[in-house]
């Protein structure tokens, strides 16, 4: 049995997010279902994280494995034969039929192999997401960004960042009665930009809390319109209390952009 990940990106509106859920679309159960046609044998597929429901992807890998066990026979989806499973290859068009058989909002780059051990989840080393917010109508980006009534202070909210590096515990951003075993993240980023017509915060850190950047985003536009300090932003991280830091952004702005893993992690196949 072989071990492969996955590189796949996805606009999220249509799906309740990434992880499988009972008669409701998502991700992995449409990833799922057509690798599973396929490869003529059923195939799990494990996310580099979940993203929420309306949270889009353009970097995002998965793994899964492929093949039964030893002894075992069956048809090979590669050549059509009777042979061991073990013994039967990925067939070398299956970027291409996946695409030909995915919606058009999920897209498949690249299929490789991997160490049997690897892991999409826990072996990525960091992460980063951006946030996208306009305060003008974008017809163009409808369901990409989250349209704000107000011209934030881009400045005042990448000092606002620039307070975000100096924490690790983001308790106060954390989605409450989650099963995490730590709210410890580690930023090596924290930054606002603008891009066009819209304003992008990019964070990046080994790991993230549920929820997280969509209510630091929202927190950080309170200093941009002028509601609150940098001072008050200190005390909100301090007080480890999720009531008391601003609201949780709407999902269309969000976006997961890099997953970052240790080189060597493809191996040849």
């Amino acid at each position: 049995m072989g071990r492969y990940f996955i590189h796949i990106a996805y606009n999220g509106a249509s799906y309740n997010g990434w992880q499988t859920q009972p008669g409701l679309p998502t991700v992995q159960q449409t990833l799922e279902t057509t690798l599973t046609t396929l490869l003529r044998q059923p195939v799990a597929v494990v996310g580099c994280g979940r993203t929420d429901t309306g949270v889009h992807a353009s970097d995002f890998y998965a793994h899964f494995d492929f093949g039964v066990g030893s002894g075992e026979w069956g048809v090979c989806s590669a050549s059509g034969q009777m042979l061991p499973t073990t013994h039967c290859p990925l067939p070398t068009d299956l970027v291409f039929k996946l695409n030909n058989m995915l919606p058009p909002d999920i897209v498949v780059y690249d299929i490789f192999p991997v160490a049997d051990n690897a892991h999409a989840r826990f072996d990525a080393v960091a992460r980063t997401y951006q946030y996208h917010v306009s305060d003008r109508r974008l017809p163009f980006r409808q369901g990409q960004y989250c349209r704000i009534w107000f011209r934030p202070d881009l400045e005042r909210m990448n000092e606002a960042a620039r307070v975000l590096m100096e924490y690790d515990d983001f308790t106060s951003f954390a989605k409450l009665h989650t099963q995490v075993k730590t709210n410890i993240c580690h930023l090596s980023e924290a930054h606002w930009d603008t891009v066009d017509d819209e304003w992008v915060f990019t964070i990046r850190s080994n790991r993230f809390l549920r929820n997280m950047v969509r209510s630091v985003t929202g927190t950080l536009l309170d200093v941009g319109r002028g509601k609150l300090s940098l001072d008050g932003l200190r005390e909100i991280i301090e007080k480890k209390d999720r009531c008391a830091a601003g609201v949780s952004m709407p999902a269309c702005g969000l976006f997961l952009t890099r997953v970052e893993y240790p080189s060597g992690l493809r191996v040849m196949s």
